[in-house]
Order: structure tokens, then C-alpha cells, then sequence
């Protein structure tokens, strides 16, 4: 993670036009097929939202501009990806989890498991500082169509959020929201993730 020159990247004129803007961040909905992600889930026993989370991070890793971030009044650089989940932990609270991603399913599955559990008995957050975070929450016990997530100022990391999914006669879907900031990317980049997280989704 290192500081860059805004001027000197391809997201020079998006910095200047966006960092400033009361809301810099737009949101995208997407319904996406994720039979197979379930077939697998069921054929391998791993975690559904282990695998979303791999997924998301396969399709990230595809989108440079997932790389550089806004951070206060400045943009970074990073040289890895990490996924966040939210941890159900034991005091019957929530806790965060960042998982370092990583482009082997048995690496990131071990790691995904080893920290979520870690963090649930913990009740402390697991957050990795130099790795570019993409922030998701899995309301899977409810029936949603999507959500936007509030802009503090403090959070500029792209973040995911969806509900359960719903079964079809011969599909089975889940609809997604995404949010990211608008100095991060824009919507084509973030249209062409969604399409590649539909993409590496069918392919697991």
C-alpha cells in the first residue's frame, strides 16, 4: 500500500471531479444465477458465503482500478485484496472479518475458516490495513431486493450487500447491491465486476 499522485492515473479527472462531492457514491443492483454456487455448496459441504466471498474477490482481482482507493483527501495504491465478512460472534453480536484473498479456493477457504472463527470466539475484528478491502454483509435469514449503504466519509471501500437467495423451478437467484465510490471507479467498471462475478460464478 503505498500513496500515489492522483494526476499521474487514469483516475486523475474522477479524483478532482468526485472527492469533494457530497455523495461520491453510486449503486448498482444486480440479480445474478448462483445455482451453480449453491451445487457446489452442497457437493463440496463449503460455506455459501464462503464461496460468494472467493467469487467476488476472482472478479475484483480482473478490475485493476480495484487496486487504488480514496482514503481521506488522498489515493493509495495496493498490491492485494482482501474480503470482508460480518461475523455472527459470541456474545450474540456481530464482528468483522477481513479475509486475505487469495486466487486458490483451498487456500482462501482454510483462511475464511480459521478467521471467522477466530474472530466469532474473539469478539475482536480481524482487519487487514494494507490490503484493499471490499466490504460485504449477508443477510441470508431475510427476503431483501437490495440496500444503500450510507456514505461517512470514513468508509470509501466498495461494499457488497445481499439477502437470501430464491429458488426458481430451474434457477436458483440472488440479488446483489454494490456500492463503490465514484473516485474509485466508474459505473462501467463496476458493471463489467458484476458481470465477471456472474462469470466466475458459473464457472466454480
Amino acid at each position: 500500500m503505498k500513496e500515489i499522485d492522483p494526476s499521474t492515473t487514469t483516475r486523475a479527472y474522477a479524483f478532482e471531479f468526485w472527492m469533494k462531492a457530497p455523495m461520491p457514491m453510486v449503486t448498482f443492483f444486480k440479480t445474478l444465477d448462483v445455482s451453480r454456487l449453491l451445487q457446489v455448496s452442497r457437493r463440496r459441504h463449503l460455506k455459501f458465503n464462503m464461496l460468494m466471498c472467493w467469487c467476488i474477490g476472482r472478479a475484483a482481482s480482473q478490475v485493476k482500478e480495484f487496486m487504488m482507493l480514496p482514503v481521506g483527501d488522498r489515493l493509495f495504491e495496493y498490491d492485494s485484496l482482501a474480503v470482508n465478512t460480518i461475523v455472527a460472534d459470541s456474545r450474540g453480536e456481530v464482528s468483522s472479518c477481513d479475509v486475505p484473498f487469495s486466487d486458490d479456493l483451498d487456500t482462501f477457504n482454510a483462511d475464511y475458516l480459521r478467521l471467522t472463527r477466530e474472530v466469532a470466539e474473539s469478539c475482536r475484528n480481524h482487519d487487514l490495513t494494507d490490503s484493499m478491502v471490499i466490504g460485504t454483509s449477508a443477510l441470508a435469514q431475510y427476503d431483501i431486493d437490495g440496500a444503500v449503504g450510507m456514505y461517512s466519509g470514513i468508509f470509501n471501500n466498495p461494499f457488497m450487500i445481499w439477502g437470501r437467495y430464491k429458488r426458481g423451478l430451474f434457477r436458483t437467484r440472488l440479488t446483489v447491491s454494490f456500492q463503490f465510490h465514484h473516485t474509485q471507479m466508474d459505473g462501467a467498471h463496476a458493471a463489467r465486476f458484476l458481470d465477471l462475478l456472474q462469470k466466475k460464478i458459473t464457472e466454480l
